[in-house]
């Protein structure tokens, strides 16, 4: 197996604003799987919430050698190996797991969630997300996601409420609301909740800082909508401490190294009886089209990173009145847009 890599940098169409940082450009890298004539494509996507930068999935990938390995059929042993070269690295981990399912199903001749026995056809409605940004911003950006009937607003600011009803005033679509950990208070966090919850909110994601369990099993007592465990979960190990705290956990292949393992979490969460959510980051067609080889099996899918882009190379998953559209193609079903 040959491993190839080069650096994206993914250009968005609106400075993309969250609770803790703006970003205007988003550093991606590209990973290509070569054998037997088959490419196989991986993405990572990485952040510096998690300890991620470019450099250092570079610095990761650098450290790797398939050719260990007779195959990319040997995806537990690889991936095993992998996972043993350093702690954390999600991203870059994630981009040779996706480059592994997108080299086997190509080779196989079928997609991904054909490959796990799944149907396409019960792949969900994705949510688009509203950035934290000015009311006129915000009201442009409800126009350009007129198309879209569930929105992801991202909260965690003090002008929380001006958020709402600037949104509230123009449409009474489905919201979600994601803190990203900006509340630092169960007492502001239960404020903030109660008054969503009478705004139509359908569930809040990260209320408050990742470790704050305790705090936030309180809370969990004193609302009436699900929370989403985001930052708090990053993988399969992590699941069992926050079923008293949350009702959902957010599955993103970026954090949890890929689809091998997001598969095990989702089938684990499922036996803890919580809610699942696919979630994202800022990404190209390839780190989305991955995700949603597995979106048939979750409650709540938000897989719109590749929409907030300008120069996505690749084509891949497509949404019809919302619904994923997975493809028939092998592999993630992806084809990069310069061999059109």
């Amino acid at each position: 197996m040959k491993l190839t890599f080069q650096p994206m940098d993914l250009q968005l169409l609106h400075p993309f604003t969250i609770s803790r940082s703006t970003k205007k450009i988003v550093p991606s890298m590209l990973v290509m799987l070569e054998q037997d004539g088959i490419v196989g494509y991986g993405e990572a996507s990485p952040s510096e919430r998690y300890g991620e930068s470019q450099g250092t999935v570079a610095g990761f990938l650098q450290r790797i050698d398939l050719m260990l390995f007779q195959d990319p059929f040997q995806i537990e042993k690889i991936l095993n190996s992998v996972d043993q070269i350093a702690v954390g690295n999600g991203s870059a981990k994630a981009a040779i797991d996706i480059a592994l399912h997108d080299w086997i199903g190509k080779r196989l001749g079928i997609p991904v969630w054909k490959l796990f026995g799944l149907s396409k056809d019960n792949a969900p409605q994705s949510s688009f997300t509203i950035g934290i940004d000015s009311p006129g911003v915000i009201e442009q950006k409800l126009q350009e996601a007129e198309l879209y009937q569930i929105l992801k607003v991202k909260v965690g600011v003090p002008d929380d409420r001006e958020i709402i009803q600037t949104i509230r005033q123009q449409t009474g679509k489905i919201l979600r609301v994601d803190a990203n950990e900006g509340w630092k208070s169960k007492e502001e966090a239960l404020d903030k909740i109660l008054w969503l919850e009478e705004q139509g909110v359908e569930l809040v994601e990260q209320p408050m800082p990742a470790n704050a369990l305790e705090q936030i099993a309180w809370l969990r007592e004193r609302v009436h909508i699900p929370l989403i465990a985001d930052e708090s979960v990053l993988r399969l190990t992590d699941i069992p401490t926050l079923s008293n705290a949350f009702d959902g956990i957010n599955i993103k292949l970026m954090k949890c190294s890929g689809i091998h393992e997001a598969l095990k979490m989702i089938h684990t969460a499922k036996a803890f009886n919580m809610k699942i959510m696919l979630g994202c980051m800022i990404e190209s067609s390839i780190g989305i089209s991955a995700a949603a080889q597995l979106s048939p099996l979750v409650d709540y899918a938000d897989l719109d990173g590749n929409l907030l882009i300008t120069n996505d190379p690749f084509y891949g998953v497509t949404l019809a009145e919302e619904k994923l559209v997975l493809s028939d193609n092998p592999g993630i079903g992806i084809h990069p847009r310069a061999h059109e």
